[in-house]
């Protein structure tokens, strides 16, 4: 599929530049993802092994979203759908945060899984179209550090609306930053080639292309070893986001401390992003690759039998291995397909980041129900993150 034709952009525009838009869209998501396993809860009556299998299966159709992005970027420009998705998510976040019955709020919710989809993956696709010699392990630091530092100030911030309001009210502050996220893309002002004509869509012939550029993608030499260390890191992402905020409160913690917890557990990327660049230039990915999944299995085997206050300890310490995976989980992509390929390949690729969310917390209501206690989740991470550093280091 060609590329995006962009007849002109503002001056001094570059990979940088879309790399920013990180804090934006960190900024919100860490307010959105501090309260959002919580308001779950008290939908599904505070049954987590419910919410559990409520986010996989939105995770599952968020997947089929981005199956279908190459489809959508074959009609439309990259530019046109990133500028409408950033204001619907805007506008859908707002509402949410108003939302009263539960039915409404689902629906909200699985709209936002649309937008926030194709978002997550048009950011990295235009740093790539606007690399030039920049390289992607800088931008993508860059773009990791901008998120830190929003997520940092994230959790303090919806725990504040959240204790004045209620926990759907801080789905407003991120339906704000959405906006201004909005208004900053539009300041680039980017003008690109018109959109192709839409014909009528043959079904089959829609899903005859999908399953040809999924094959495609899994004969690309890496692909497959590409997909499932992406898998493993968000994996351990979700669990992470999921079921934290859930048991920090289920062992007795205050939301304030809840708060502290998640901001103190922004600190290490913080501290890491900008080095992790340098590093990986000098040492390569795989290695970080390695000893932070392996470090995370650890630390989510010893969680499992751990209460109280060393808990929360865990809780920020395992964010130190998620640090050290954070700039390079995807560069094994990046790294081994051609930037004409890019565009074609990461609507599949970004199935990896959809399809943990699925499997994770279907796995994570199952230890639930078995074991009888949420604590059991972390039996989960534990068998995903040494799974993952052994695919790392296989020489097959």
């Amino acid at each position: 599929m060609a590329r995006d034709k962009y007849l002109s952009v503002k001056s001094g525009v570059s990979g940088f530049s879309f790399a920013n838009l990180g804090l934006f869209t960190g900024f919100a998501d860490g307010i959105y993802n501090a309260v959002y396993s919580l308001v779950l809860l008290e939908i599904f009556n505070n049954n987590s092994a419910v919410v559990g299998v409520y986010v996989g299966i939105y995770a599952a159709f968020c997947m089929l979203v981005g199956l279908f992005a190459n489809e959508i970027f074959r009609r439309f420009s990259k530019v046109r759908v990133f500028y409408f998705a950033m204001l619907f998510l805007a506008i859908c976040y707002a509402m949410m945060s108003f939302s009263i019955q539960a039915s409404t709020f689902v629906i909200l919710d699985y709209a936002t899984g649309i937008a926030i989809t194709l978002v997550g993956v048009l950011i990295p696709l235009f740093m790539s179209d606007f690399s030039g010699r920049i390289g992607m392990a800088r931008l993508n630091s860059r773009y990791h550090l901008w998120m830190n530092i929003g997520a940092f100030f994230a959790p303090m911030i919806a725990v504040a609306v959240a204790n004045q309001f209620n926990n759907r009210a801080a789905f407003f502050a991120s339906a704000l930053i959405y906006f201004a996220g909005w208004m900053a893309f539009k300041l680039f002002r980017i003008v690109v080639q018109e959109d192709k004509k839409i014909k009528p869509v043959d079904p089959r012939k829609t899903f005859r292309a999908l399953c040809k550029n999924a094959i495609s993608f899994l004969r690309t030499r890496g692909m497959v070893r590409a997909y499932a260390v992406n898998f493993g890191y968000y994996a351990l992402r979700a669990m992470r986001y999921l079921y934290v905020p859930i048991l920090v409160i289920d062992n007795g913690f205050s939301n304030e401390v809840l708060g502290w917890v998640l901001t103190l557990g922004i600190v290490p990327y913080l501290v890491l992003s900008e080095f992790m660049a340098k590093l990986v230039r000098r040492y390569g990915k795989k290695k970080w690759l390695f000893i932070g999944f392996s470090s995370f299995a650890i630390f989510s085997a010893l969680a499992t039998v751990v209460t109280g206050y060393p808990l929360l300890v865990i809780f920020v310490a395992w964010q130190i291995s998620g640090a050290l995976m954070e700039s390079v989980h995807d560069l094994l992509f990046f790294d081994g397909t051609k930037k004409s390929e890019q565009t074609k390949f990461y609507g599949v690729f970004r199935t990896s980041v959809n399809l943990p969310n699925v499997v994770a917390p279907l796995l994570g209501a199952v230890c639930i129900t078995v074991f009888g206690a949420t604590s059991a989740v972390w039996v989960v991470t534990a068998v995903i993150g040494a799974i993952s550093a052994l695919l790392v280091v296989a020489k097959k």
